[in-house]
């Protein structure tokens, strides 16, 4: 008979924990969270936070070390919840660095499963919608494009898959002809003919690499293909859920589609910056 993990106490025959102990600690997190969550979105004091959750912690089995967890947690149910209508004002975003800086939570700490990034997409489209360049975004390593004088970088998809329709001709209802013997080793041909042509239009991948959307222009670099374009010269911006599609300002342009992994994010981006009229 073994002793539970969390009181200590004989838990019965082939248990490891006592069932009402599991449900004390599952409990006790959950309210952790939801008091870091309301400290995040600013509706609770962070003097005394740490303080709290170091107590409740104790009193639900919880280890003292997932106290920073809770913290962790917290900020990116925050962030969910601040979120929820797709935006984030200037007082929302205070709280959250507030709280971020309170407890010296990092970059990767908040960011393991995206919810720094949207934060940070949040922040740009609101400075956009405001009519501002947005200037939050640094890069460390040297990217392949070629900016132009006086062209501010707004954002960096670090890597995208690009993709192009294309068409492809095949022909249909074709006949071979039949071959009459003219003479040894002579034949000709008749009655043949090719078919009529169908256009297949195909959605191909073509390249993945960096795409960086600046004031002027939206850049894509690969190992097989790089261009910009300017933003004025985009006269169609296409959702997806996954990505976005332009069509370029030509009687023959055809979609050219970015799997960002964000369509909801990449739309708005390009959507936003081609209204600020710097790629004029």
């Amino acid at each position: 008979m073994g002793n539970c993990s969390f009181c200590g106490k004989p838990a019965g025959l082939f248990r490891k924990q006592h069932p009402q102990c599991v449900a004390l600690r599952d409990a006790g997190w959950t309210e952790m969270v939801e008091i870091s969550k309301q400290a995040a979105v600013g509706r609770g004091s962070v003097d005394n936070l740490e303080g709290r959750l170091v107590t409740k912690a104790r009193a639900s089995f919880v280890p003292e070390t997932g106290v920073r967890t809770a913290q962790v947690a917290g900020w990116e149910a925050a962030v969910d919840h601040l979120l929820e209508d797709g935006s984030l004002d200037k007082q929302e975003e205070a709280a959250l660095v507030a709280f971020q800086r309170r407890f010296s939570l990092s970059q990767d700490d908040l960011d393991r499963r995206g919810a720094y990034s949207r934060v940070l997409k949040g922040a740009i489209i609101r400075d956009l919608l405001e009519g501002k360049i947005p200037q939050r975004v640094t890069v460390s390593s040297q990217l392949p494009f070629n900016f132009q004088k006086n062209e501010q970088l707004i954002y960096l998809f670090p890597t995208v898959e690009y993709l192009e329709d294309r068409t492809r001709t095949q022909y249909f209802g074709g006949y071979q002809g039949v071959s009459v013997r003219v003479m040894k080793g002579v034949y000709y041909r008749v009655g043949g003919f090719r078919g009529n042509p169908v256009g297949r239009t195909e959605r191909l991948h073509v390249d993945s690499g960096p795409l960086a959307v600046t004031t002027k222009h939206l850049y894509f670099g690969g190992p097989r293909k790089s261009f910009r374009v300017r933003h004025d010269k985009i006269v169609t911006f296409i959702p997806y859920t996954d990505g976005v599609g332009i069509i370029r300002d030509a009687a023959t342009a055809k979609p050219q589609v970015f799997v960002t992994g964000d369509g909801w994010f990449a739309y708005n981006l390009l959507a936003n910056v081609s209204q600020l009229g710097a790629g004029v």
